[in-house]
């Protein structure tokens, strides 16, 4: 019997942050958010970016969970 398809319930994302020189002194924070799980990482660098990245790694997996019809 087959067993039904079930989405996990969370997503374990890692995220890490660093100051990074630009240029004459100045500095601005970049970032690296990545699925534990299956390791995809993608990189920001401001802060308004980090929902909209984490929500389009979201929709991503749940694309790539989704059972063959």
């Amino acid at each position: 019997m087959d067993k039904p398809f079930r989405r996990p319930r969370s997503h374990l994302f890692t995220v890490r942050v660093w100051q990074e020189e630009v240029s004459n002194g100045q500095s601005e924070w970049r970032g690296k958010v990545q699925l534990v799980s299956g390791g995809d990482a993608r990189y920001f660098r401001e802060w308004a970016a980090l929902v909209p990245l984490l929500t389009t790694m979201l929709s991503e997996i749940e694309l790539m969970s989704e059972p063959d019809k």
